[in-house]
């Protein structure tokens, strides 16, 4: 007869019955660091006249005995930053578990298993040291604890990764939340899994993947389903150091913001009427003339946002070279709306512009002072296309097809506790109050 425990470094033991002697060789390798409290196998083994009862209540109250397993293992160099830490107790549950860096950071984690298993919830710092302490319960009651010191990885590359948002600014309804980096990202699931968004209010948007060529970056971007709603407030965290972007190649810090978002502004200009309807707090704020570009500089159509703004900015072309007063920009390429003191006789009735939407002084001061960056300027009626990545053209795209462009092909579930990824077809999208596609006051 014989029976199973849990020996040094959580190999396992094989107890043999009376007037039998155990036979095992050496211990098989284990990848973690464990403890276990268990029966002396010597003693239960070996002796001759033990009893059988006797070797099967030694057995009994050494399975009682908790054990913890930590990775990585104590001693390790060079460890994978992208694995985390896992922590996990057989024959017991776990108790405190603290995993800290040298510098006393504390790395964060959630049980799991009904209390058996601790995992980091993010990956870890590049060429850190970590120390692991973990205790468990057994169900004879005894504690004990183990632990684990190791060195992550020193990376001999890395990316360069910029936040869009600056902390405690305040937004527009449209405004993405986007990251670039200097690098091809081609583990994009994992890069995504990283960012974590808290808002005060419930929100469903999704991440969408760009690459510009020309540039050499890659640029990924949250967005809601629909319009912020005003007056939400958003923390946004891109857990990123320890990340493995690309092979060989890691994020090496972590990037955090927090904002709000401001009044709804929203501006549809049409190249056809010759006039844009401003709509403030969700109501119709203005109804004003605008002259728009002439044949062959066609301001082009486009779900815009503005980017930013300057009173005044010099503005060059062809033929002309001047500052201009309460400038608004909404593309990359320099389309503005703006004041154009020298155009108010043709605005509301004719197209004079070199592509700018051009406004009288007195409504140009007014915009430029309501603005805020990632505020909607919505351009119809022209016969020119706009042009994707010519500005924020997040909204350039219907949700279904932004939604393709997360490697997750999943949607993002936001509120006051976080966020997480859902499939998008199993839940309903907040509801916004006011008028239709203008968010709330």
């Amino acid at each position: 007869m014989s029976f199973w425990v849990i020996g040094i470094r959580g190999s396992q033991v094989q107890l043999f019955g009376a007037g039998t002697c155990a036979r095992y060789g050496r211990p098989a390798k284990v990848a973690g660091t464990a403890i276990a409290v268990a029966a002396a196998a010597a003693a239960a083994g070996c002796s001759a006249g033990s009893s059988g009862p006797a070797s099967q209540v030694k057995a009994a109250a050494a399975a009682a005995q908790a054990s913890v397993t930590i990775l990585p293992s104590a001693g390790g160099r060079a460890v994978q930053p992208g694995g985390g830490v896992t922590v996990r107790a057989d024959h017991g549950r776990l108790g405190a578990v603290t995993v800290t860096t040298s510098q006393g950071h504390l790395l964060a984690g959630v049980l799991a298993d009904n209390g058996t298993v601790w995992k980091s919830n993010w990956a870890l710092q590049p060429s850190a040291r970590y120390t692991v302490r973990a205790t468990a319960t057994g169900a004879n009651g005894q504690r004990v604890t183990a632990t684990s010191t190791f060195r992550t990885l020193s990376p001999k590359r890395t990316v360069q990764v910029t936040l869009l948002e600056a902390n405690h600014q305040k937004y527009g309804v449209g405004m993405p939340i986007s990251l670039t980096f200097n690098h091809a990202v081609t583990n994009r699931k994992a890069v995504e899994r990283s960012l974590s968004i808290t808002t005060s209010r419930p929100v469903m948007g999704a991440w969408y993947w760009d690459t510009n060529t020309w540039a050499g970056t890659t640029t990924v971007s949250f967005r809601p389903k629909s319009y912020w709603q005003p007056g939400t407030k958003v923390s946004f965290t891109g857990h990123l150091a320890g990340v493995e972007i690309a092979k060989g190649v890691y994020a090496t810090h972590n990037l955090h913001a927090s904002f709000s978002i401001g009044p709804s502004l929203i501006v549809k200009a049409s190249t056809v009427t010759h006039y844009m309807d401003v709509y403030y707090k969700g109501r119709l704020f203005g109804h004003w003339p605008i002259s728009t570009g002439r044949p062959g500089d066609d301001t082009p159509n486009g779900h815009y946002l503005t980017i930013e703004k300057a009173n005044p900015t010099y503005m060059t072309g062809p033929g002309y070279a001047l500052w201009v007063p309460w400038a608004v920009r909404f593309t990359w390429s320099g389309v503005y709306i703006h004041d154009a003191y020298w155009s108010v006789w043709a605005q509301g009735s004719v197209n004079v512009s070199h592509g700018c939407v051009n406004t009288s002084p007195a409504h140009a001061e007014t915009y430029y002072k309501m603005e805020l960056p990632g505020d909607p300027v919505i351009v119809t009626g022209s016969p020119r296309a706009g042009t994707w990545d010519n500005g924020w053209t997040e909204w350039f795209l219907s949700w279904r097809n932004y939604l393709r462009g997360s490697a997750l092909h999943a949607a993002v579930v936001a509120g006051p506790t976080g966020s997480t990824f859902v499939d998008a077809s199993t839940v309903v999208p907040p509801a916004m109050v006011g008028p239709r596609g203008h968010g709330l006051a």
